[in-house]
């Protein structure tokens, strides 16, 4: 048995031989703990002539070698290699019936017995045979009568190489972690043992959220770092008994794991009840909760935490694996920072979800998204002045399927960009032909979501709408988010100082909602700001919020901002929008979203009677 993977002794293949699995700790000789590994390593020998398997096995005993297999029948050679796997094997070559060469042909022709390293011992030394067992795959070469300090040195020094290469092949260079090779195996293991088999088993997937905006903000050296430190915060902080590897101790199991750029796995054996893997994740949430300090800064990093159970949730890794990917969605679609479970009732929704996701890869192609607008309006006069431009999907089965079930798809995949670009042209085509259908000077606004700033290039969208459509720039309104302006700030003060520059309006949509900061108010080439419906709503009988409001139109007019008013409802409510000088508002008070023919017809309406708001 392989005992550099002693800690995976209790794992079986499908065929009763031990796993095809990583070593348990790579090492090297510079270390003495390590060296301690190198010499409980395997040595199998193979020669026919079993006094020389005495005289050899007595060498490397004397050297601190403790752990041997061997076989004088070359025949059953090669099965007895692939049962025990060693880490090294000691070969002759001139065996009767199955020579040497004979044995280094079928291991070289075997996908895991071609890397176990081989040493060839023999009473042979030409040049030829040297080469011809060095072609086959042999690692090194001996002369017997051998050296009991050379042979020592050769195998330690073989053993040494392999756990370098093993290294690299299974642990994560960044962070020190087994990689997701070793976790495919070691999970692949688990699920035979007998670890999980009277118990439960869990699988938490952990995806740090937004962690590539935070990458792209403060560059890949410092996103490293930052990855670097959460990894040690995990290793370090988590008890002992849920089985987290560190390097350099083998009495414990490597069970985290980095699978992916911002992603980990934690593997849990032997847990009484779903419970177990709960307290894990609320622990992993924990530790992740105090703030990161590194050389660029203060950070925090949340994550959405996906569990499945073993058995219930699958006994394969196909299952298992695919059941855990389904819960770490639910989590990001609850906004992260969270954990889920699986359940076969959120499998329902993933499968739902991705059918959604599927059918809305082709709603251009299809033609089955149109533009609602409502209407914004004067307070002080209640003329109609222009419209916000909304999304909405005509769904051939489904009918209209609600922005609020496939606009956050749409920014998950990606899709929001091209998507996006279809409503600027859009908006600005039908702004522009109600213009000259006699609707004067009116103004549309369309939001602009984050993906749009940083993976699509914006500017020549907005050129490309505004110039096929012949709306004048000064017409368009682009709406932003807070959060949207707030990611990678520095970037995104120049992107806009540029859309300024082609003649449109900027504003910031849901003001009230996110960092509310004064200091970006300042800093971006803003002319808008939009109350957020929240404050809106209850304004008018909530003293709270109605100072909230008037705090905002003030601060607003101070930097010489415009304000609108969203979700106005009531007359109520327009009364105090108007007491506090607020510029437009939109709402229900005047009209919902509507189709673009009826919006038509209102503005129509509203052209004839401007002084009436509801």
């Amino acid at each position: 048995m392989n005992t550099i993977n002693r800690v995976l002794d209790t794992s079986s293949g499908s065929d009763g031989s031990p796993d095809e699995m990583p070593p348990e700790e790579a090492v090297a000789v510079d270390d003495e703990n390590q060296l301690v590994g190198l010499l409980d390593a395997t040595i199998m020998m193979v020669d026919d002539e079993s006094t020389t398997i005495d005289v050899i096995q007595t060498f490397l005993e004397d050297a601190g070698f403790r752990n041997f297999v061997s076989t004088s029948e070359p025949v059953g050679a090669l099965d007895m290699i692939r049962e025990r796997r060693p880490d090294v094997l000691l070969l002759d070559l001139m065996m009767p019936e199955v020579n040497g060469f004979d044995i280094l042909r079928q291991m070289m022709a075997d996908e895991v017995l071609r890397y176990i390293p081989t040493i060839i011992l023999t009473s042979s030394t030409d040049a030829e045979t040297k080469l011809q067992a060095l072609e086959l795959g042999a690692t090194d070469f001996l002369g017997k009568p051998v050296d009991p300090s050379e042979l020592a040195l050769r195998v330690r020094n073989t053993l040494a190489a392999k756990a370098y290469r093993d290294r690299l092949a299974y642990y994560d260079t960044l962070t020190g972690l087994p990689n997701r090779r070793m976790f495919m195996d070691r999970l692949a293991g688990a699920l035979r043992s007998s670890d999980c088999s009277d118990s439960y088993g869990a699988v938490l997937n952990i995806s740090l959220d937004r962690f590539k905006e935070i990458g792209d903000t403060i560059g890949i050296t410092a996103g490293d770092a930052l990855l670097k430190s959460v990894a040690e915060r995990l290793v370090k902080s988590m008890r002992a008994s849920d089985y987290i590897g560190r390097l350099g101790d083998s009495a414990q199991r490597n069970s985290l794991y980095r699978i992916g750029g911002d992603e980990f796995t934690l593997l849990l054996c032997g847990i009484k009840d779903a419970d177990g893997a709960a307290k894990a994740g609320r622990r992993v949430l924990k530790l992740l909760a105090e703030p990161f300090h590194t050389d660029s800064g203060e950070f925090f990093v949340t994550a959405s935490i996906g569990i499945a159970i073993t058995p219930d949730d699958g006994d394969n890794i196909d299952t298992l694996l695919t059941h855990v990917n389904v819960a770490t969605n639910l989590a990001k679609q609850e906004g992260g920072n969270n954990y889920q479970f699986y359940s076969k009732a959120i499998n329902t929704r993933s499968l739902e979800r991705l059918n959604l996701e599927n059918q809305l890869r082709r709603v251009l192609e299809r033609g089955e998204l149109e533009l609602y607008y409502q209407p914004k309006l004067n307070v002080q006069t209640g003329q109609l002045i222009g419209a916000e431009a909304l999304l909405r999907w005509n769904h051939p089965q489904l009918g209209l399927v609600p922005p609020v079930k496939f606009i956050p798809l749409a920014e998950e995949t990606g899709l929001i960009v091209p998507i996006g670009e279809w409503v600027l042209q859009e908006a600005c085509r039908q702004t522009k032909a109600w213009q000259d259908a006699g609707l004067g000077r009116l103004r549309i606004a369309v939001n602009v979501a984050s993906q749009q700033l940083r993976h699509g290039d914006i500017l020549p969208v907005l050129e490309q709408a505004l110039v096929q459509s012949g709306l004048a720039a000064e017409y368009l309104t682009v709406e932003l988010t807070e959060s949207c302006v707030m990611e990678g700030a520095r970037a995104v003060v120049d992107l806009l100082h540029r859309m300024k520059a082609l003649g449109l309006k900027l504003s910031i949509d849901d003001f009230g909602t996110g960092y509310s900061s004064l200091s970006y108010l300042k800093r971006f080439p803003l002319d808008e700001l939009k109350i957020d419906r929240s404050f809106v709503m209850e304004a008018h009988t909530n003293a709270n919020d109605g100072a909230i409001v008037a705090a905002i139109v003030v601060m607003a007019k101070t930097l010489g901002l415009h304000v609108v008013a969203e979700g106005v409802e009531t007359a109520e409510q327009l009364e105090l929008l108007s007491a506090t000088a607020c510029d437009e508002f939109q709402g229900y008070l005047f009209s919902k979203p509507v189709p673009a023919d009826q919006f038509f017809a209102l503005a129509s309406k509203a052209a004839k009677t401007p002084a009436q708001a509801g």
